[in-house]
């Protein structure tokens, strides 16, 4: 049984496809680009914006940084609460407290944004530790977000990760459990590309939150 649960937040916990795409879609047209399509923005859910920027637009990483800021100037007062918090998600994260267990967000997103989003759906008092990237480019993987997350979770216990899962709904969140011997459930009710998870070496995928709560509370 698990005792350390480190949970991403888009597409994890909340469902923030609005917000995202609308903010993306609010940075590219600084560079001209009109998308209107906001479907075929889903790709920027999940991992750090600046790859996504690169990748998807061929923006260099002087471009990227520059539609990181414009997608912040949407984001940070409109974007974050265009965002819907799945159901079912409240009573799980109650029934994990209760039972004694101790919970972290490992989000991609900035610290700032994940603590806001977290009070919006107040549930912010369920987490011990709350870890995001930074405003300046810090900790902009997964894996320095995980490695932040369970320095935290752990405090002075020593690491104990057989008894420590990491649950999210991108390959990036596996490749972070992975990358530090944890256990890990994708959730394919989120973002991941069909077939994304099982590539990426999910122990365990789950199609639902009911079946999520049934993953780890088993």
């Amino acid at each position: 049984m698990y005792q350390y649960y480190l949970f991403d937040l888009d597409g994890t916990l909340t469902d923030p496809k609005i917000g995202i795409t609308s903010s993306v879609q609010y940075a590219l047209r600084d560079f001209g680009i009109e998308e209107e399509n906001l479907d075929k923005l889903e790709p920027f859910i999940g991992p750090p914006l600046i790859d996504s920027f690169m990748e998807f637009y061929g923006m260099t990483r002087s471009e990227a940084e520059k539609a990181v800021v414009k997608y912040r100037e949407c984001f940070s007062v409109k974007g974050k609460y265009e965002n819907e918090i799945y159901d079912g998600i409240p009573e799980l994260l109650k029934c994990l407290k209760e039972a004694g267990k101790r919970l972290a967000i490992a989000s991609s997103k900035p610290t700032v944004f994940v603590k806001d989003i977290l009070e919006y759906f107040h549930i912010q008092q369920y987490f011990d530790v709350i870890v995001g990237s930074g405003l300046d480019g810090s900790r902009n993987t997964k894996e320095e977000v995980v490695e932040e997350a369970l320095m935290q979770l752990y405090e002075k216990e020593k690491p104990d990760p057989e008894r420590t899962v990491m649950i999210g709904d991108r390959k990036f969140d596996i490749e972070g459990a992975k990358a530090h011997g944890l256990h890990s459930v994708g959730c394919a009710y989120g973002y991941a590309a069909e077939g994304e998870l099982e590539k990426a070496g999910a122990e365990v995928i789950v199609n639902s939150v009911e079946t999520l709560k049934e993953a780890l509370l088993r």
